[in-house]
């Protein structure tokens, strides 16, 4: 996996979510979701770009957090938006 420096400036251990039980757009809107990511500076659970809102992308596009990862059970990965890469 490439390394960012986004990712090098994380805090040690992921953010609690803040919605744990799903999109807080979402959840929020009354709208669906495919699947979730989890911001890694902050907390917010936001959709995917498959899901119809695109809350993880909005979030990055307005906040300026780079680095989500899954919220997806058994899966392991981050995503940076600024370097376009799996960290």
């Amino acid at each position: 996996m490439a390394i960012c420096e986004h990712v090098l400036s994380l805090p040690v251990e992921d953010p609690s979510p803040n919605t744990p039980q799903g999109c807080e757009d979402c959840l929020r809107e009354g709208t669906r979701w495919v699947h979730l990511r989890l911001c890694l500076s902050c907390g917010h659970v936001g959709c995917c770009d498959s899901s119809p809102r695109r809350h993880a992308t909005a979030h990055f596009a307005k906040e300026g957090h780079p680095v989500v990862r899954s919220f997806e059970p058994g899966e392991d990965w981050r995503w940076c938006f600024a370097d376009q890469l799996i960290v």
